[in-house]
C-alpha cells in the first residue's frame, strides 16, 4: 500500500551554559578538562544535608538566550525535582523546571530552499546536568565532574517537517548561542545535545500519533541520518497497517546507520515532579531584564541581511562570513579600514562616501576572495583562528588596496600575504624588502620579451603559424624571467605586438 504520509518532528536540545561554576555549587564548570571526579563537592554529588544555591550567571545566560530566541520571559518561575534512578544521578533526582519554566513561546527563523520558515519553540528552562557514564565491557564507570553543570533545555513545537529542516534549525540555534556567548555549543564535546522526536501521519490528518524519541545524536549529520532512517522504518510500519502504538525511545547506531529500541518512552507523570523545597521561586524583575537586554548583539539572521544589503554579497558568501562571528567582525573591520585607504588615494575623486560607492563592488570582492580563499588556507594549515593571526585588519586593508591598484600581481600577492601572515609585517615594507612590486614599465618588459623571442625561434614560428595557445607559454617565460613580477595584461599586449 502506497500511503501519502507527513513527517512530524520536534526537538529537545540541551545547551551547556558557559559559566565559571556549576548550577548549584561553586565547583568549576571546566570539569571536562580535568581528571575524573576532581571538580566535585558534597552539593553536586548529592550528599545528605547539603543545600543548593542558584548560580546567578546561569540565570542571566539563560535569559539572554531566551531573549535571542524571541521567548516571553516568565517573571516568576520555580525549580522542581525530576525523580528517576540512574547511576549518573547521585541524588536520585535532577533539579529542573517543568510547570513554570524560565521562558515560553519563542521562535527561530530558518532559511530553507530560499524561503524563511518559523520554527515555534514551546519552552526554555534551566536545569543541572547528570554525570557522565563510560561503558567498558560489562562495567560502567561514572565521572561526576559533569554532574551539576548548568544546562538550558529548549523544546520545539512539532513544526519541523523534514530531517534537513531539523539539521538547519540546530545549526542556526548553535550560531545564535555562539553569537550571544552563552555556550560554545560544540556537539562533539557534548555542549549541545539533541533528542529528536518523530512520528508520521496521513496528510490532512491533524492528529498527533505516538512519537519515537531518538537518542545518541552527536552531530548534525547524525540527526539528519537518524531521522531519515526513522521515516523509512515508520513508513514501512504504516504500509503494513501496523503504525507505532505507543511512545518509545530508540538509540542511533552511527556505525550501522540504524536505530535500535531501548525502552518505552516515559511520560512526565513517571518523573513525579514536585517543587524543589530548597530553592525559592525565581523572580525576574524589570531591572534584571534591562541589564540582560544590554548584552544582546546583532544576531546571525540580521547580520546576513545587512551584509547582503550593505556589501552587495550574495546569500552564499554572506552565510560563509556570518558562520563565524569573529570572521564576520574581521571582515567588517577590514572593510571599514579599506574605505579610508581608498579615499586617500590620489587617483580617486569625490567624497569618501562617493568613492566607496564607486569602488565597493570590486573592493568587497577582493576582500572576500583573499580572506576566504588564501588567508583561510594559511589559517587551516596552522589550525589558527582569525583572532589568533598576526595580520591586523588595517594591514589586510592596505594589502587589498595594493592589489586594487595593481601594484603587485597575483603570484606576488600570495608571497606578500604569506609574509604578512608569518611576521605580521606592514605590506608596503615587505614589498620593498622582497622586491615584489609589479613590473609595469614597457621598456623593461620589451627587453625581456625580445630576449625570449630570440631564444625560442621554433616556438615563435609555431605561434606565427597559428598555434595561438603558445601565448601562455611565452607569458610564463616572461614571468619566470621577471621572478613573477611582470604585469600579465601588459605582458600579453606586448607579446602580441612583437609576435605579429
Amino acid at each position: 500500500m502506497n500511503m501519502n504520509l507527513e513527517t512530524i518532528i520536534g526537538l529537545e536540545i540541551h545547551l551547556q551554559l558557559k559559566t565559571k561554576s556549576k548550577m548549584f555549587c561553586s565547583c568549576s564548570n571546566e570539569g571536562e578538562n580535568e581528571p575524573a571526579n576532581t571538580t566535585i563537592c558534597p552539593i553536586c554529588t548529592g550528599q545528605p544535608g547539603t543545600l543548593p544555591a542558584l548560580n546567578k550567571e546561569a540565570v542571566n545566560l539563560g535569559l539572554l538566550l531566551a531573549l535571542g530566541l524571541n521567548f516571553k520571559i516568565n517573571k516568576e518561575s520555580y525549580f522542581e525535582r525530576k525523580n528517576y534512578f540512574y547511576p549518573d544521578l547521585p541524588k536520585g533526582y535532577q533539579i529542573s523546571q517543568y510547570e513554570k519554566p524560565l521562558a515560553a513561546k519563542g521562535y527561530l527563523i530558518i532559511k530553507i530552499e530560499g524561503q524563511e520558515k518559523r520554527i515555534n519553540l514551546e519552552r526554555l528552562h534551566l536545569e543541572e546536568d547528570a554525570a557522565k557514564n563510560f561503558h567498558d565491557g560489562a562495567n560502567t564507570l561514572v565521572d561526576f565532574n559533569r554532574c551539576g553543570t548548568p544546562l538550558s533545555e529548549i523544546v520545539t513545537k512539532p513544526d519541523i517537517k523534514s530531517p534537513k529542516e531539523a539539521k538547519l534549525f540546530l545549526q542556526e540555534l548553535r550560531l545564535v548561542a555562539r553569537y550571544l556567548g552563552v555556550s560554545s555549543a560544540d556537539m562533539e564535546k557534548g555542549h549541545l545535545r539533541c533528542d529528536a522526536n518523530i512520528s508520521l501521519r496521513p496528510k490532512g490528518d491533524n492528529k498527533l500519533y505516538p512519537k519515537t524519541e531518538i537518542k545518541n545524536l552527536n552531530s548534525f549529520r547524525s540527526v539528519e541520518r537518524a531521522l531519515e532512517y526513522e521515516i523509512k522504518r515508520q513508513t514501512e510500519l504504516w504500509e503494513k497497517n501496523s503504525p507505532p502504538e505507543e511512545q518509545s525511545t530508540r538509540g542511533w547506531d552511527e556505525a550501522k546507520g540504524l536505530t535500535t529500541e531501548q525502552r518505552t518512552k516515559e511520560e512526565s507523570s513517571d518523573y513525579r515532579y514536585f517543587p524543589e523545597p530548597d530553592l525559592a521561586p525565581l523572580i525576574i524583575s524589570s531591572g534584571d531584564l534591562t541589564r540582560v537586554k544590554s548584552h544582546l548583539v546583532e544576531l546571525p539572521a540580521d547580520k546576513r541581511k545587512r551584509f547582503i544589503k550593505e556589501y552587495d554579497l550574495n546569500i552564499v558568501d554572506a552565510n560563509l562570513l556570518v558562520e563565524d562571528k569573529q570572521v564576520a567582525n574581521y571582515f567588517e573591520n577590514v572593510t571599514s579600514e579599506l574605505k579610508s585607504w581608498l579615499s586617500s588615494l590620489e587617483e580617486q575623486e569625490g567624497t569618501a562616501e562617493e568613492i566607496w560607492l564607486q569602488s565597493r563592488k570590486k573592493a568587497v570582492k577582493l576582500v572576500f576572495g583573499w580572506l576566504t580563499s588564501e588567508l583561510f588556507k594559511l589559517m587551516n594549515t596552522d589550525n589558527q583562528k582569525i583572532t589568533e593571526i598576526k595580520i591586523t585588519p588595517e594591514n589586510f586593508a592596505e594589502f587589498i588596496t595594493i592589489i586594487y591598484q595593481n601594484k603587485v600581481n597575483s603570484s606576488a600577492a600570495q608571497v606578500l600575504l604569506k609574509q604578512m601572515y608569518e611576521t605580521g609585517g606592514d605590506p608596503s615594507q615587505i614589498i620593498e624588502e622582497k622586491d615584489l612590486r609589479q613590473v609595469d614599465d614597457s621598456g623593461e618588459l620589451s627587453e625581456v620579451i625580445e630576449k625570449i623571442i630570440k631564444e625560442h625561434p621554433e616556438e615563435v614560428r609555431q605561434y606565427q603559424a597559428g598555434k595561438t595557445p603558445l601565448m601562455k607559454y611565452f607569458i610564463g617565460l616572461v614571468m619566470k624571467e621577471t621572478k613573477g613580477k611582470a604585469n600579465p595584461k601588459k605582458t600579453e599586449e606586448l607579446l602580441i605586438q612583437k609576435l605579429s
